[in-house]
């Protein structure tokens, strides 16, 4: 890969001041091809996984449960029930809508909104529909600059520069996450978008005025703590965030896959994104050679706690490729 700029003129020891900047096509395109092409079998793995219908409604029951069993709880056990067991369960879901993002629930694009719609209902906060749009562009405009909103913003990897502007941005990354497509590449919101609004907001009302404030806020702390300093939400950062120049993309192979729809296997979900996290692991069965001689992490919670204290790693990590045509286009209608 032809790379420039960002930690590649800083000096060892010292973080880079403007992202790496790839000259080349991002890989997943051209692997999947080439693997297609020596184990066609892998087709057999596309499609949706017939379980998630049901994974993703016992998880809402039991969350929307939680929250009114927790109606006159102290704020300190609400807040520990949040961080220790409502984070999982609203973390999961979060990764249910991403696999419903890819239409693997239902061959239905319509079915898979809607069960994203009601995943969405114990986050406390409408984003299943936006979430979609932003994430397929993720996909097939990897890196592109102004495109891709995974990546942070200029001036957040101009204010984040240390272990504490780090700590800061780590604990409040869900928010950059949600926000920064909004300032930076806002679009038109539509008619799902309108109705995952207002479906989202009669359950929250409802919530309160059955169940009263204390229910709700259980369900935006899980959220929230559950997207910041915790260990599932280790993943933001392990995905794509550069650790070494060469490679752009990073799996996770550790237990936490067993909660997190295997978003952990993410060389291979962006490889074959039609393959839903539940078969993902088989990917790299058949075709080891290629993932193998990888870079990947077998803890999200060392992740974090090396992208804060490593000094030469921070949110200009991130690769970065100018638009191409086509890219350019898109951008151009935006």
């Amino acid at each position: 890969m032809g790379w420039g700029g960002g930690a590649e003129d800083s000096g060892e020891g010292v973080m880079a001041t403007d992202f790496f900047w790839s000259y080349t096509d991002e890989p997943h395109a051209s692997r999947r091809k080439e693997i297609l092409a020596r184990y066609p079998q892998i087709r057999e793995l596309f499609g949706p996984d017939p379980w998630a219908f049901l994974k993703i409604t016992a998880a809402v029951v039991l969350q929307l449960w939680t929250a009114t069993y927790l109606h006159d709880a102290s704020w300190l056990r609400i807040l520990t029930v949040a961080y220790f067991f409502g984070s999982f369960l609203n973390h999961n879901l979060f990764l249910a809508i991403h696999e419903l993002s890819h239409n693997l629930a239902f061959s239905s694009p319509s079915y898979n909104r809607w069960l994203g719609i009601f995943a969405n209902l114990p986050i406390g906060v409408p984003m299943s529909i936006t979430f979609q749009k932003y994430h397929l562009e993720h996909h097939r405009y990897q890196g592109v600059d102004g495109i891709d909103m995974d990546i942070p913003s200029h001036v957040e990897a101009l204010a984040v520069t240390n272990a504490v502007t780090k700590s800061i941005w780590v604990l409040f990354q869900l928010f950059f996450y949600a926000l920064r497509p909004v300032f930076l590449k806002p679009k038109p919101p539509g008619l799902w978008e309108f109705t995952n609004l207002m479906i989202q907001l009669a359950l929250d009302v409802s919530l309160v005025h059955f169940w009263g404030w204390k229910s709700f806020a259980y369900l935006i702390l899980a959220t929230f703590v559950g997207g910041g300093m915790h260990p599932m939400a280790g993943h933001f950062i392990s995905e794509h965030y550069v650790f070494r120049p060469e490679q752009e993309t990073y799996s996770y192979y550790g237990p936490l896959n067993m909660m997190t729809w295997s978003v952990g296997y993410h060389n291979e979900h962006h490889d074959f994104p039609r393959i839903p996290g539940s078969r993902l692991y088989k990917v790299k069965a058949i075709a080891p050679e290629y993932y193998e001689s990888l870079k990947s992490y077998r803890s999200w919670s060392q992740v974090i706690y090396m992208y804060m204290m490593d000094c030469t790693v921070g949110p200009f990590s991130r690769m970065k490729r100018r638009a191409s045509k086509d890219a350019a286009t898109t951008k151009k209608e935006e």
